[in-house]
């Protein structure tokens, strides 16, 4: 979701109702487009940073300061000078802009109260910090626009303060009529019409309008009955109310774990994901863009055991198709060990010359015809059979072995793709990486086996979740995880889950005390079970689960495998939704 007017009408509506009054304790300038002000009111300290990056312009609340340098910059010495100590009077969003404006008041040399303005416009490319008097006149900015940059509007000091150029309707101005004869008789689609024309609505908030509104935002404005149109204006109306009567519902989308989408209200159009809501949009912010950037990072470190696991993977599938087949193959051996025997037995019936012979088969009381070599005898064409039927059995026993350790091995990779795309941390992927090296699916490139053991380094640490009955309920994200959390963290009577027959992670529902958990506790570790499997794309995952006790792990087996013996089972829905994580 783009950074738009909505959102920013949030972060607004926040900043007026916790530093309206209060006072400019700190200023900092930690990077060369980013000031960040500390403010003091009615007994509480807040931080907001104020982002005027050209590919990421933010402005939130911070939960702790951010590292600075330690000489101050020029704009950041200035900004002291004038407002430091000063007392916020204001907090405005113009024309329902991306622009961000505090008035703020401050005692000059003389003692006498001056005001001056600190504007924030988050526009792109385009952003700036710009600080101006309380006639517009402007001071300094954070990034000076001369006429060599843009013949539209220069940001200079002394050169008065202008709006950036803009031609959209302000939503908070908009009445029916405008929107009805104007907006949506433009000749164009219904999405583009919407965010084209309105200031603040971004092309994702017009695709919610339309959605909320029912109508597909691809088709033309051409295609609008009236009915159409006075629902559409119903929705827009309705977001309008709620952004002036400040009633917001800050969100993340996740398809998966992958935080997709934001917003300042809740976005219908992705309940077939996960919406996740907030009370605070700074929150919002913070936790997209972190865990955004962490999935980007992820991704692209473990870029490298991606390809080689999807490589490895393809290959392995197809010899275990091939091998698959071979077992089909020696499927009817048998028959040819009957063949042999029946020769032995009723060979003198078999005269030079026969191509085939039919003799009783004393195994089910039938006729049985045997064909035959005419240019051999009984004894020879028997003899041959039994050479089929024992090459045959010897390619079974062999095929069956590995079909065995190729099953074996596609389990192992699949696991190991499914490790990678729910690792969040370095740990996770160092653990992966390592077990791969020790699976001898990896060279050792770095030679790291025998130097330093995962016991040296940092271990990863499972997935934590709560369930709605106040159990504490844990998932391993990679195989050497599953073995650390089933059999060093879970105690014997604690509660084990596991995708039945497929890979997957194990989850463990830690009892403390308790003798049993309560049918949620059951059914939500099961979701977690079949969420964090190979089977989570599937409508539902049979589970197996049991207590910890029952659980062996083989010598010399790999990483992550269990045998059991005593279990029961249940269905599950591979669907975490409702199911709160927490912090290990």
């Amino acid at each position: 979701m783009a950074f738009d007017g909505v959102v920013i009408s949030n972060i607004v509506k926040d900043m007026k109702d916790r530093l309206t009054g209060g006072r400019i304790y700190k200023i900092y300038q930690p990077e060369a487009d980013e000031i960040n002000l500390v403010v003091k009111n009615n007994g509480t300290t807040y931080r907001v940073m104020l982002n005027a990056s050209a590919t990421l312009p933010l402005v939130y609340f911070l939960d702790e300061n951010k590292k600075n340098p330690m000489t101050a910059p020029n704009f950041c010495m200035l900004l002291r000078k004038h407002i430091g100590n000063g007392r916020i009077t204001g907090v405005s969003q113009p024309d329902f802009e991306r622009i961000i404006v505090l008035d703020i008041e401050h005692l000059d040399e003389m003692g006498d109260v001056c005001s001056k303005k600190l504007i924030i416009e988050l526009m792109g490319k385009y952003s700036n910090i710009i600080f101006a008097d309380s006639d517009g006149k402007i001071i300094d900015s954070i990034k000076r626009i001369g006429s060599n940059i843009s013949s539209v509007r220069e940001v200079l000091p002394g050169r008065d303060y202008v709006m950036p150029p803009n031609d959209k309707i302000d939503p908070m101005q908009l009445d029916r009529e405008t929107f009805v004869s104007e907006i949506l008789e433009k000749p164009m689609s219904i999405v583009k019409a919407i965010y084209s024309s309105i200031t603040g609505i971004s092309k994702e908030m017009a695709e919610e309008i339309c959605y909320e509104a029912e109508i597909d935002g691809n088709f033309s404005t051409d295609s609008l009955a009236d009915n159409n149109k006075e629902a559409l204006w119903q929705v827009v109306s309705n977001l309008v109310n709620r952004i002036k009567e400040g009633s917001y519902e800050p969100c993340i989308v996740y398809n998966k774990e992958v935080p997709t989408a934001f917003s300042a209200v809740y976005l219908r159009m992705y309940e077939d994901l996960t919406v996740v809501k907030f009370e605070d949009i700074s929150k919002v912010l913070t936790l997209f863009y972190a865990q955004k950037d962490n999935y980007s990072r992820m991704h692209q470190k473990s870029t490298d055991l991606r390809k080689v696991l999807s490589a490895l993977i393809e290959r392995t599938s197809k010899k275990y198709d091939i091998q698959l087949k071979q077992l089909k193959d020696s499927d009817g051996r048998d028959k040819y060990r009957i063949y042999g025997e029946l020769l032995q037995a009723y060979g003198h019936e078999v005269n030079p010359g026969d191509k085939s012979v039919t003799v009783d088969n004393y195994y089910d009381n039938t006729k049985l015809t045997i064909p035959l070599d005419e240019n051999l005898t009984a004894v020879d064409n028997a003899n041959r059979y039994f050479n089929k039927y024992n090459k045959m059995k010897r390619t079974y026993e062999a095929s069956l072995q590995l079909v065995k350790e190729s099953k074996e091995t596609l389990d192992h990779l699949l696991l190991l793709q499914n490790s990678v795309e729910i690792a969040s941390s370095e740990a996770d992927i160092a653990e992966i990486r390592e077990e791969m090296i020790m699976a001898g699916f990896l060279k050792d490139k770095k030679n790291v086996k025998g130097s330093k053991s995962l016991r040296e380094k940092e271990k990863s640490k499972p997935l934590h979740y709560l369930s709605s009955d106040g159990f504490h309920m844990y998932v391993g994200k990679n195989n050497l995880q599953n073995d650390r959390l089933t059999f060093k963290t879970a105690g014997p009577k604690d509660i084990w889950f596991h995708a039945k027959e497929m890979p997957g992670s194990h989850v463990i529902v830690k009892l403390e005390g308790a003798e049993d958990v309560p049918d949620e506790t059951y059914e939500e570790a099961a979701r977690l079970a079949a969420f964090y499997s190979t089977g989570k794309t599937s409508p539902k995952v049979e589970i197996d689960y049991t207590r910890r006790i029952n659980l062996k792990k083989p010598p010399e087996s790999n990483p992550g495998y269990v045998i059991y013996h005593t279990n029961y089972s249940m269905v599950a829905i591979p669907d975490i939704k409702g199911i709160e994580q927490v912090d290990f």
